[in-house]
């Protein structure tokens, strides 16, 4: 944790509090991926223990479980490719769908699509409510 910003802090800092929903789809995307690339524990504030992630297919809920699951990942390369935001049914929250390509330990890079609900918690500050991520295979 130590000197780790994580983007709630991130927003509340800068106070981007004004921010559409494109801005802070982009700003979220921007940070989150990243993060996983260079230090997967930047991640840490984006979830919390109401956090749910499906990991091709596999439901974990909470940040411990979430992060033990993106830590075994290992060392990726993200690239993304496309960026589509909408509104949620809760006026607080807004749900992201991203697509592009990942890098595994070096390995061939592979198509994945991943879609984020991230939920206010005050102005400026949002967390990771729904993560859904596949990898796309034979495209």
């Amino acid at each position: 944790k130590g000197n780790d910003v994580s983007f709630p802090l991130i927003l509340q800092y800068y106070c981007f509090a004004n921010m559409s929903a494109d801005e802070v789809a982009k700003a979220f995307t921007q940070h989150y991926y990243n993060a996983f690339d260079t230090n997967v524990e930047g991640l840490v504030g984006l979830y919390n223990p109401t956090s749910m992630l499906t990991f091709e297919g596999t439901q974990l809920q909470g940040t411990e479980a979430i992060m033990g699951k993106l830590r075994s990942v290992g060392t990726v390369k993200h690239t993304v490719k496309s960026m589509d935001v909408q509104p949620s049914a809760n006026p607080s929250a807004i749900v992201l769908f991203i697509t592009g390509s990942i890098q595994i330990g070096g390995d061939n890079p592979l198509h994945f699509c991943e879609m984020f609900q991230l939920v206010s918690t005050g102005p400026g500050a949002y967390y990771v409510h729904n993560d859904v991520f596949r990898l796309n295979y034979g495209l």
